[in-house]
């Protein structure tokens, strides 16, 4: 016998009992399909349950959507609220391995294809469309945490990815998505097989949920349990993991961001969030969320409003938000929110300068204005006043 028919006989043997072993030890794999940062507007869905549902799970690795070369620079979307405020922090903190399954084309690509840089946003983001803020309407506030795990409610998606667009110029989204998620699929497969015997979680946009099981469901050695099989996390689990910093960014998006302005709002999940954040103690940051709470439902005037904000304001020295969602410091907006990079003190300022535009006062509307941008960088000034002139003006007065 030949050494390259010896070579190709042992290889067939190594091959041969490396699959016997994963058969024997299957990588039991859960995909969680999520609604990228609905956990922020829905109770059902809260950013403490889906920590709930990792403890329950244990998993020895935690797969989440970010390419591997940007989770090496600790860069993640910014639309992926439940990765880098939930899933990462807690996976680090129990000492789960995580593993980065995302697949985007170069800089380059999405330039010629789209005709600019995918994760930059413009400096001056939109009011609608893409790249916009975030804010979801009234169907999201009931969405429940395992929604995903029926394909029925993800059929549009499924006839989407199925049917080439109209005009083939137009079709790059779809075929783009399609070849992410299969990549998503064999990244996944790698971390399983990493793991034999093992569990690996993956949460992930629901979007790509079922076509990455759809591919992986004859994949030797790896065995695909729906998330709701492991049940739903207790009303105590869930509040063994609740955390400051998921309290604050619920009352955040909710009370400062354009959700407000939305008119889909769960006040009763906004106000437990609140009154949880105070019964750790009254701060300058618990009594403007308290305040704006108050006066978008009504209880108090904008009168009294402004008079509450100028005294957190003159109290607040240099108090920063306990969750901000900004990914650039450099700007003054995040995804979540046009000032979302305000201090509390200068955050303040701003409401206060917000109620008394709506109250007709625009002198006195401005010079708060200026006291909140005192102290930016130029370009955060900028934005500052573009962003007033273009969205607080035309909306205070609309405002309750």
């Amino acid at each position: 016998m030949s050494k390259w028919r010896l070579l190709a006989l042992l290889l067939l043997q190594a091959f041969g009992a490396q699959a016997a072993d994963l058969a024997a030890s299957p990588t039991t794999v859960t995909i969680l399909g999520v609604d990228h940062a609905a956990q922020l507007v829905s109770e059902r869905d809260q950013p403490a349950l889906l920590e709930a549902f990792l403890d329950r799970v244990e998993p020895d690795a935690v797969c989440i959507e970010r390419a591997p070369e940007s989770y090496a620079r600790n860069d993640y979307y910014e639309f992926t609220y439940e990765v880098q405020d939930v899933v990462v922090p807690f996976a680090r903190r129990s000492g789960i391995e995580l593993c980065p399954i995302d697949w985007e084309p170069p800089i380059e690509d999405q330039r010629l294809g789209f005709g600019m840089s995918l994760d930059v946003p413009p400096e001056l983001r939109l009011l609608k469309g893409f790249p916009s803020f975030l804010s979801f309407g009234p169907e999201a506030l009931k969405r429940d945490f395992f929604r995903a795990d029926d394909p029925a409610n993800l059929q549009k998606v499924t006839n989407w990815a199925s049917t080439p667009a109209a005009r083939g110029k137009d079709d790059l989204p779809r075929r783009l998505y399609l070849y992410r998620t299969y990549m998503q699929a064999r990244r996944i497969a790698a971390a399983a097989r990493a793991h034999p015997g093992g569990t690996v979680a993956v949460v992930v946009g629901e979007f790509h949920k079922h076509d990455i099981e759809a591919i992986l469901k004859d994949e030797p050695g790896l065995r695909l349990v729906q998330p709701s099989s492991f049940g739903r996390p207790s009303a105590g689990d869930i509040a063994a993991h609740d955390r400051t910093e998921y309290r604050a960014a619920i009352a955040s998006f909710n009370l400062l961001g354009l959700q407000s302005l939305s008119g889909a709002v769960d006040y009763g999940y906004v106000a437990r969030a609140v009154e949880a954040l105070e019964a750790n103690g009254a701060t300058a940051q618990t009594r403007l969320f308290r305040t704006r709470l108050d006066l978008l439902q009504g209880r108090i005037r904008r009168e009294e409003a402004v008079e509450r904000y100028r005294a957190i304001a003159a109290e607040a020295g240099d108090a920063k938000f306990s969750w901000n969602g900004v990914k650039d410091a450099a700007r003054v907006d995040s995804y979540f929110d046009p000032f979302g990079n305000l201090d509390v003190r200068r955050r303040a300022w701003l409401e206060a300068a917000r109620e008394t535009w709506a109250m007709g006062d625009g002198a006195a509307a401005n010079a708060l204005l200026d006291a909140c941008a005192d102290g930016l960088s130029p370009r955060q000034r900028n934005q500052l006043r573009a962003y007033w002139e273009r969205d607080v003006a035309t909306t205070a007065a609309k405002r309750p």
